[in-house]
């Protein structure tokens, strides 16, 4: 599949419309029902309605490509392995945040070709700010409709900035980042934590955890397009559609080598 500026602006304006139904939700004004699915983790009205805005908007610009989405139904991995490419969407990364009323959700869209994500979208509603990255095409930041700007990561920082989750910190992280010249951490939510070393706000972002296929994959896509780096701990390929779509842990930091 080619990525086209017109794929990007349709993938761009399907994201702002998921965005866009999950902050009528954020902003009603009601308590936001939260339901618990089978992994323990939450599920609100507004992660289903996103869920639907986006795999029908990915099926209008191609019906051949599969969709797995967390909201999504569950696809075998016999039925997975033979997917050249698919679609691999987050309707509503942080949903915590979301429901303690912390602006710092996103929608994720990832496009992933023989288990690597080449293209990644990354909407952030409350603040109206769009992230893309795709091979050969670098990553760049649009905010509220403006001109979109190319970003970079900040790779020949002297000292680094250290982002993580605010939920999810752990005592291996504490360790593994006194390795890296590291002198400040800051916390964000969601896949923003990618963002931000995208566009040189940090530099580096260990997760000892797992993670989701769905939670990775478009903020990989948009930081190693911007000049950094993720690998698994032990600095293996960090890869997709695996048999078990749940992510062991990772490194994510700016390519300083």
């Amino acid at each position: 599949m080619e990525i086209t500026e017109t794929l990007l602006r349709n993938l761009a304006s399907i994201a702002v419309d998921a965005g866009k139904t999950i902050l009528r939700v954020y902003h009603s004004g009601e308590r936001i029902h939260v339901s618990v699915k089978e992994d323990h983790t939450p599920l609100t009205i507004a992660d289903k309605q996103s869920h639907d805005i986006i795999t029908k908007g990915l099926h209008t610009i191609d019906a051949t490509i599969p969709v797995l989405s967390e909201e999504g139904a569950a696809v075998p991995f016999e039925v997975r392995k033979s997917w050249e490419y698919f679609w691999c969407v987050d309707p509503l990364d942080g949903t915590k945040e979301f429901i303690h009323h912390r602006d710092e959700f996103t929608v994720n869209i990832a496009l992933i070709h023989c288990n690597r994500p080449v293209l990644g979208i990354i909407y952030a509603p409350v603040y109206g700010t769009l992230y893309y990255g795709a091979e050969a095409r670098g990553s760049w930041r649009q905010k509220n409709g403006a001109a979109k700007e190319q970003i970079f990561a900040d790779y020949g920082a002297a000292e680094w900035t250290a982002i993580g989750s605010r939920s999810h910190a752990s005592v291996e992280e504490e360790n593994i980042l006194k390795s890296f010249p590291v002198v400040r951490t800051i916390a964000a939510g969601s896949s923003l934590k990618f963002c931000r070393i995208a566009e040189g706000k940090a530099h580096i972002y260990y997760r000892h955890g797992p993670t989701m296929e769905w939670d990775t994959a478009a903020g990989q896509a948009i930081a190693v397009n911007s000049g950094a780096v993720m690998t698994g701990i032990d600095g293996s390929p960090f890869l997709y559609n695996k048999p078990s779509l749940r992510n062991s842990g990772f490194i994510c930091k700016v390519n300083n080598h």
